[in-house]
């Protein structure tokens, strides 16, 4: 392992002195799930700067430390290295973990170090010494974002030349493709105006080193879009979604556009999942392969037995904005009923049938969205399922019935995702036990991020008058 990391960082340095790199960016992860970044010239960067790292104030980011004990220090991995295509100087681009200055550890909140010390007890347990995640994050691109909130107004304005309700706007011409409500999966152009952008954002996922499998339009009108990427290791797929989204960003923006991962920005239409796959294999074989339902094996059964058992958990971390309840409502695809099936879409656990293959066997988990920390939420996916497997968890028969055509006293027997984020996190807040296993997260770690999204995020909602209620209220 040192010998692999010696020749990463051999070939780092090599590259910057080939290349004629300018700059060197050091992007990481704060607590919530978002990149931050600092550079340097790239004469400051030193064989041994792999071992002793960068300083900076822990207290400016979000989740992380108190003001009197900021200093933390960022420790770049030689391996994630990616020429940055947004930049003007050439600069290469490195990913970070984070770590206590003192004790020269690993900080306990960094979500990279949550990530690799879920991979680490997988391997302990002897189930698998490898999980493989792959998701598939939708999103929207915008022309036009306004919004703001005070003490006497709230608002949002948002707005998109492809979408539905622009198809009388005067445009001087408006040339009438506009994809219609919920069918816009997936005409050819010109109904479909976003090709271009998202053939450029598959371009340039490539040649920072993301291998990617599909690019499309999505469901709704407004620009919904996804890009699939292909799978990977647990940390090494958390790695990409960050890269994705950060390339998806800033090539809309090249062509005057913005992007959103928020999970409902459009009333009335379908708001942007993650559905996530997931397979464990061991020695180089698959585990979820078998002779049960849909060709499932023991092991990927008690898997799902576990995604069920804590979904309702697992939402606090999966589906982590208040913003993601609007989307996990039924009527829109969404995946709120915690069932699995062969097929089915409208359950939250879907088992893929596109390959017969064993090596293609694998577990949908549809409930996720992209507003999530893909670090903690791909770690709790898979501790969820861990649990399942050592305590043998029995998911219950499958449905293969649409859930969302089921008579009233069926669908009062299928349980289904919370309505909220406050009741996610009160269930999280009860049922996290399974998160603790092999110290992959924290009772430090979890107290931290219900306190986090409840005061800052839950509890300021509730707070504030919303739009609507003046439409339902203001003349009573």
């Amino acid at each position: 392992m040192k010998d692999s990391r010696n020749t990463a960082i051999a070939e780092v340095l090599k590259r910057v002195k080939d290349e004629g790199i300018e700059m060197i960016d050091f992007k990481f992860m704060d607590f919530p799930g978002q990149w931050q970044h600092f550079s340097i010239p790239a004469s400051q960067l030193k064989e041994d700067s792999f071992e002793e790292g960068f300083g900076f104030d822990g207290s400016s980011l979000r989740g992380f430390k108190r003001i009197n004990e900021s200093d933390m220090v960022i420790m770049p991995d030689p391996k994630t290295s990616f020429i940055d295509p947004f930049v003007e100087l050439k600069t290469l681009s490195l990913i970070c973990d984070v770590y206590e200055p003192v004790t020269k550890e690993k900080y306990e909140r960094c979500p990279r170090n949550i990530a690799q010390k879920a991979e680490a007890y997988l391997a302990s347990t002897g189930i698998a010494d490898v999980s493989y995640f792959g998701a598939e994050a939708e999103f929207f691109i915008l022309d036009d974002v306004r919004f703001d909130t005070n003490g006497h107004e709230s608002y949002y304005y948002i707005d998109s030349k492809e979408g539905r309700w622009n198809s009388g706007t005067n445009e001087g011409p408006n040339l009438g493709y506009k994809p219609r409500y919920k069918e816009g999966y997936f005409p050819v152009p010109p109904t479909d105006s976003m090709n271009d952008i998202r053939n450029m954002m598959v371009r340039h996922l490539m040649n920072a080193g993301v291998e990617v499998e599909t690019q499309h339009h999505e469901v709704a009108t407004g620009g919904q879009s996804e890009i699939d990427l292909r799978f990977n290791s647990l940390t090494k797929m958390s790695d990409d979604m960050l890269l994705f989204k950060y390339i998806v960003k800033n090539t809309a923006r090249h062509y005057g556009k913005t992007v959103t991962f928020m999970p409902k920005p459009l009333f009335g239409d379908n708001g942007s999942g993650m559905h996530t796959h997931i397979s464990l294999w061991k020695d180089g074989n698959p585990l979820f392969y078998g002779n049960k339902y849909a060709n499932l094996s023991d092991t990927a059964l008690y898997f799902i037995g576990g995604l069920l058992k804590h979904a309702p958990a697992l939402c606090a971390i999966t589906n982590p904005t208040t913003n993601s309840y609007k989307r996990l409502v039924p009527g829109y695809e969404a995946p709120v009923n915690l069932a699995y099936s062969q097929r089915n879409r409208s359950a939250a656990i879907r088992i893929p049938l596109y390959s017969s293959s064993p090596k293609a066997k694998r577990v949908e988990y549809r409930t996720p969205d992209p507003s999530c920390n893909p670090y903690l939420a791909f770690s709790a996916i898979l501790m969820a399922g861990i649990d399942g497997v050592i305590n043998r968890i029995d998911p219950g028969d499958p449905l293969d019935k649409d859930l969302y055509d089921l008579p009233p006293e069926e669908m009062k027997n299928v349980p289904s995702t919370p309505p909220s984020l406050e009741d996610a996190l009160a269930i999280l807040e009860r049922d996290h036990s399974f998160l603790l296993k092999g110290d992959v997260f924290t009772e430090s770690v979890i107290n931290a991020w219900i306190e986090y999204k409840y005061v800052r995020e839950a509890k300021e909602m509730s707070l504030r008058p919303h739009p609507y209620e003046f439409a339902l209220y203001y003349d009573v």
